[in-house]
């Protein structure tokens, strides 16, 4: 064979060569698709955010890969993905956990009434109102079986309506109405003197229950985790149907 003849010979072989490493160009494609696919939940570039996602990746050669990366957004030959994060929603502020002391001096810590729903009531002996701790207790026992408490603070910033020590207020308490609901020293709830107790049923509860008691036999519900959820005033008896049906709920919920 010449010269020439050789050289052409050559040139088709290599010619061939070529076309079939070119022919094997997009499964290789593929494959890196699904690989990329496996990693990252796409083919291409992603971009990464908080939460967690999945995706899944597809080539030229149609081999395809799957897998989950944190909070992946795919982009690139195809790809999906999706994302999911946890909001935490802020509790309301106040929450009813302060130490107080009982009748006798003892302290009580009102974090021991979790789980339990209290209505706070500023309490005194010599007030128009005074005859509704009658009603306090008809609540009481109706209501003590399924999570209720009735807490009574003895006040005197309402016309000097609560003079008695406390020694005196028991005594009034139990031999006029029979009281057997928890009762706590004398407290101040209102001024500059005010309670951290009364400070935060006033100033840190929802906005609709804040302000200052205006009399004695201001009622706060609680609920189970120790939030303010209704304030009733003076004027709106223990056992009214307002009362008792916002007790009711409140029981009832989890």
């Amino acid at each position: 064979m010449s010269v020439l003849g050789r050289t052409l010979l050559l040139s088709v072989l290599s010619f061939a060569t070529g076309c079939a490493k070119s022919a094997d160009l997009p499964a290789a494609d593929g494959a890196a698709g699904g690989s990329e696919a496996s990693g990252s939940g796409a083919t291409g570039s992603t971009d990464t955010g908080s939460g967690s996602g999945s995706g899944t990746g597809t080539a030229a050669g149609e081999d395809t890969g799957s897998g989950s990366g944190s909070g992946t957004e795919a982009s690139g030959d195809a790809g999906t993905g999706s994302g999911s994060g946890i909001i935490e929603v802020e509790h309301m502020t106040g929450r009813i956990d302060h130490t107080v002391n009982r009748l006798d001096g003892t302290p009580a810590s009102l974090q021991d009434y979790r789980g339990k729903v209290m209505l706070v009531v500023n309490v005194a002996s010599e007030c128009g109102f005074t005859p509704q701790y009658e009603e306090l207790q008809a609540l009481y026992v109706a209501y003590e079986a399924r999570g209720l408490k009735v807490l009574g603070f003895p006040a005197n910033e309402f016309g000097a309506q609560e003079p008695g020590t406390s020694t005196e207020i028991a005594n009034f308490c139990s031999s006029r109405y029979g009281v057997t609901f928890d009762m706590f020293e004398k407290i101040v709830v209102k001024g500059v003197k005010i309670a951290p107790l009364y400070r935060t049923l006033t100033t840190e509860s929802p906005a609709a229950f804040q302000g200052d008691i205006p009399w004695n036999f201001t009622k706060f519900l609680v609920d189970k985790n120790g939030y303010v959820i209704n304030r009733f005033p003076p004027t709106t008896t223990p056992m009214s149907a307002e009362v008792t049906a916002a007790i009711e709920a409140a029981l009832t919920a989890p």
